[in-house]
């Protein structure tokens, strides 16, 4: 069954009073102890608000569509729909919600079938409380988080069509940007960085997307793994949408 949360807390009217958005969050997770632990960890955040939670993959799935959150952390392996059915049909639905895949099951073909349905995160269930902490302050807000082995994953499938002729379609300075996406950048900070406005970055994401006919962060992290533009050797691989 479904659990909706009773009224808000008294922390949560504190924070509404001071005029912060508060992220709608659903979890979909079979096993009630990890369930709870999202939950609480969730909890914890001034800007979040679990709104609804499920241990069943289609129930779990009509509840997102009546609440519309602003991020789904999902498990795999779920009764009556299994995870990877139920992100391909809310990213059929809407296409800009964030889904946080938080699942044991990582294998090529997995990470492969995720990947193609639009996941914006995913780690398996061994990580640690502080990498589920940056995935999911990085999905909340739009961006794209993927754990070391889901990267090596990515990797071992892009790489073995060898390199896109597209790369030599980016400039020095798209490529750049590319590989700033790529290290958890976001648009204001690659501004920043590369002494450019908010916007001229914007117009640079917008036509590094329409040259390698990619429509979302997700398919460009792919992209740049393939072409070695980001090394994800050195450990945790993140992107942040612009």
């Amino acid at each position: 069954m479904p659990q909706l949360l009773d009224a808000p807390t008294p922390d949560t009217k504190r924070v509404s009073d001071l005029n912060i958005e508060m992220k709608k969050v659903i979890v979909i997770e079979d096993q009630t102890i990890m369930r709870d632990l999202i939950c609480q960890l969730v909890e914890g955040y001034e800007n979040m608000e679990i709104i609804a939670q499920s241990g069943d993959g289609a129930e779990g799935y009509e509840l997102c569509l009546e609440h519309m959150p602003d991020l789904v952390i999902l498990d795999i392996m779920l009764p009556n729909l299994n995870g990877s059915e139920v992100l391909r049909r809310l990213k059929a639905k809407n296409p800009k919600i964030n889904i946080l895949v938080f699942s044991a099951a990582s294998s090529n073909s997995m990470v492969n079938r995720l990947l193609k349905s639009g996941v914006t995160g995913y780690i398996e269930k061994d990580a640690g409380l502080a990498e589920l902490e940056k995935a999911i302050d990085l999905v909340s807000d739009g961006r794209s988080y993927f754990s070391p082995r889901v990267v090596d994953a990515m990797r071992e499938l892009m790489l073995s069509g060898g390199q896109d002729d597209s790369l030599e379609s980016l400039t020095t300075r798209e490529r750049e940007i590319v590989q700033l996406i790529a290290e958890s950048y976001s648009n204001k900070e690659i501004a920043a960085k590369l002494g450019m406005s908010v916007r001229t970055a914007d117009t640079h994401r917008t036509n590094i997307m329409k040259k390698l006919d990619l429509h979302d962060v997700a398919a460009l992290t792919r992209w740049a793994i393939a072409n070695k533009l980001v090394d994800p050797a050195g450990g945790d691989m993140s992107t942040a949408d612009l």
